[in-house]
């Protein structure tokens, strides 16, 4: 093995090591989810130069540079206030989500117009309309970190994927019975998982188009999906209360999360794939050992459904939305509650961190989306215009930029 170069990763914070093996280059990363401005690099370095044999001696002074950059960008403040860029009058029906590309320099919106539309972030000009499903246009999403292909999942039981670059499909996936509601690429871009309410979920091979296999368990609805960070792991959420984690090479199930007493909304792995968050309409979060599949927390304090659950990229706290009008910030660790968000008058449908892990955004049927800092729970900022529910809201990768999609039919750029 020979270590060719390095590269940095701001977000979550990390080395990722380029190298050859047998003629192949090859990535690895090296985590460092716990540095923060004040942590003594000597100590890090240690531990680097223990854990990682492709690093030598002689490349220990590059690692500290690289490091002190990590440090100097986690340090930055950020005072950042956000002002409505561009309205974009999307589609001719409601807008069914939005998601960037990993640079921000694009974003996708689906609507119930039956098609999706590619965007230019910097001008909010309309790249591309991708066309021909028969069906509301429900799940969508980019192949990051890479950003050139996009899946769309349909109500036409069909999923479709396409080149973000040209608008040309590449192929259409078929073998659901019932509607596709949720869909994703894992982080190598090499497959793409696609949940549909049949109750099952189907592996596609994004070069040959063809069906690697169905996962099959579920007894209701399967309305969430989400890989870890590995892409050697599935999760799927269902309406009949329970998540499964699956296998991603071989098709089987590894756990079953059962304990939540309603649907679930949402699931998701923290960055380092050793918890699994979940939500639920019984009004709880719930969290998980990946490893074992035990519940190690019940997190309370919600008065109605859990709509949604987000981690920071450290793992360590967790946000949550509900139908209660609030949102909270657990310990992801302690499962204490921290932080109570207060002051949306509707239902809260979306909650994310952006990417430093210093803001949260939640998106609400009160028709705004709000900023709120995670360490004190106070309301940074009301991001108000939109004439009907905010559904989706996401940051770009350096978290300057949000978008927010509405049943008014627009969606919304802030910078």
């Amino acid at each position: 093995m020979r270590l060719k170069r390095f590269l940095l990763r701001y977000y979550p914070p990390g080395i990722i090591l380029e190298y050859e093996q047998g003629g192949q280059t090859k990535t690895k990363s090296v985590d460092l989810l716990d540095l923060k401005p004040e942590t003594d690099v000597d100590a890090v370095l240690d531990e680097i130069s223990r854990k990682e044999p492709l690093i030598t001696p002689s490349r220990m002074d590059q690692v500290r540079t690289l490091v002190k950059k990590l440090q100097q960008k986690l340090a930055a403040t950020d005072d950042h206030a956000f002002y409505l860029f561009k309205v974009l009058r999307a589609h001719i029906l409601p807008l069914t989500n939005v998601a960037f590309n990993k640079s921000g320099s694009m974003f996708i919106t689906g609507s119930y117009d039956r098609t999706c539309k590619v965007w230019d972030t910097a001008s909010g000009e309309e790249l591309h309309t991708l066309e021909g499903h028969r069906n509301v246009v429900y799940a969508i999403a980019f192949n990051n970190p890479y950003g050139d292909k996009i899946a769309t999942g349909s109500f036409d039981k069909t999923c479709k994927l396409w080149s973000s670059e040209t608008g040309k499909c590449y192929h259409t996936f078929r073998g659901h019975t019932a509607e596709i509601v949720c869909t994703a690429f894992n982080p190598q871009s090499t497959i793409v998982a696609t949940g549909s309410m049949d109750t099952t979920a189907k592996i596609w091979d994004v070069q040959t188009g063809q069906e690697i296999s169905t996962l099959m368990g579920h007894s209701a609805e399967i309305i969430s999906l989400s890989f870890n960070t590995k892409g050697d792991q599935v999760i799927t959420g269902s309406f009949d209360h329970t998540v499964t984690c699956w296998d991603v090479r071989s098709g089987s199930r590894i756990h079953t999360l059962i304990g939540h007493r309603g649907e679930i909304s949402s699931a998701q792995f923290n960055w380092d794939c050793s918890l699994i968050a979940t939500g639920s309409m019984d009004n709880t979060c719930k969290i998980w050992d990946a490893r074992t599949g035990q519940c190690i927390g019940t997190l309370r304090g919600h008065e109605d459904e859990v709509l949604d659950v987000a981690f920071d990229y450290t793992g360590q706290l967790l946000a949550t939305a509900s139908a209660d009008s609030t949102g909270r910030v657990y310990n992801a660790v302690t499962h204490q509650c921290l932080m109570k968000l207060e002051g949306h008058e509707g239902e809260i449908s979306k909650v994310c961190f952006n990417p430093q892990g210093n803001k949260i955004l939640t998106a609400s049927a009160d028709k705004s989306a709000r900023l709120w800092d995670p360490q004190t729970g106070k309301c940074q900022q009301i991001l108000a215009g939109h004439s009907d529910e905010i559904f989706s809201c996401a940051f770009n990768y350096e978290g300057n930029t949000i978008i927010t999609g509405s049943k008014d039919n627009t969606c919304r750029i802030w910078r």
